[in-house]
């Protein structure tokens, strides 16, 4: 049996604060769009910056998660898969969409006015919180090693 992978990973900024609804199965879903930029030089040498604009899809406790903390301009690394959907528009012609279902985030910074960042198990994959840090302590002269 042949396998394949699907997997996307970005890190960019959040375009706009998080649009969340909920679906007719009465499962919320979360959406944001997330802009990466590249820079490179053009052809007479001056550098160019490019940026591309994904369309985020939350599921499960990410929803929450995404809804209380990420803001317009938050930093984001972002893991999932591709999904591509149409749908027909009002005047019968087709919408094709690319959508990145996440599965896994990781808040990298925040522009928010003065919110602090508050790390939160996502549970299911979801958000990776830092791990904490350990206290020092003194070495325990009574180890048998």
């Amino acid at each position: 049996m042949a396998r394949s992978l699907n997997k996307v990973t970005l890190i960019g900024n959040a375009g706009g604060d998080p649009d969340v609804r909920t679906a007719a199965s009465g499962n919320r879903v979360g959406k944001l769009s997330l802009a990466t930029s590249r820079s490179f030089p053009d052809r007479s040498g001056q550098q160019q910056e490019r940026t591309e604009w994904h369309r985020l899809t939350f599921f499960g406790r990410l929803v929450d998660v995404v809804e209380q903390w990420v803001k317009k301009g938050d930093r984001l690394y972002v893991e999932g898969r591709i999904e591509y959907s149409q749908t027909q528009d009002d005047r019968g012609g087709t919408r094709y969409w690319t959508d990145i279902i996440v599965n896994e985030m990781i808040m990298l910074g925040s522009t928010g006015g003065g919110r602090a960042e508050q790390p939160s198990q996502g549970g299911g994959g979801g958000y990776r919180a830092p791990a904490p840090t350990p206290p020092i302590t003194e070495p325990d002269d009574d180890l048998p090693f």
